[in-house]
């Protein structure tokens, strides 16, 4: 199986045993990628799932409403948009 980097478009041969989910680094870039599809194959720009998870812990409900002051004014009227 062949896909191409989305990042730098160079042809990689996946392994035959390739899975959705499976992370690889592109030989040319080195950028990481995640097979996101197999028929066709297919790569994508891997997530950072750590960093993802960071940023959930960051706007959890809580902090998100202490943010939030309703008695602010709005930085554009309605008539704006």
């Amino acid at each position: 199986m062949i896909a191409r980097c989305p990042d730098c478009e160079v042809i990689i041969r996946l392994p035959e045993d390739a899975e959705i989910g499976d992370m690889l680094d592109c030989p040319s870039c080195g950028i990481e990628l995640e097979v996101v599809g197999l028929d066709p194959p297919e790569l994508d720009y891997a997530l950072d799932y750590d960093l993802e998870e960071e940023w959930e812990e960051v706007w959890d409900e809580e902090e998100e409403e202490e943010l939030w002051d309703e008695d602010e004014e709005p930085l554009w009227d309605d008539e704006t948009f």
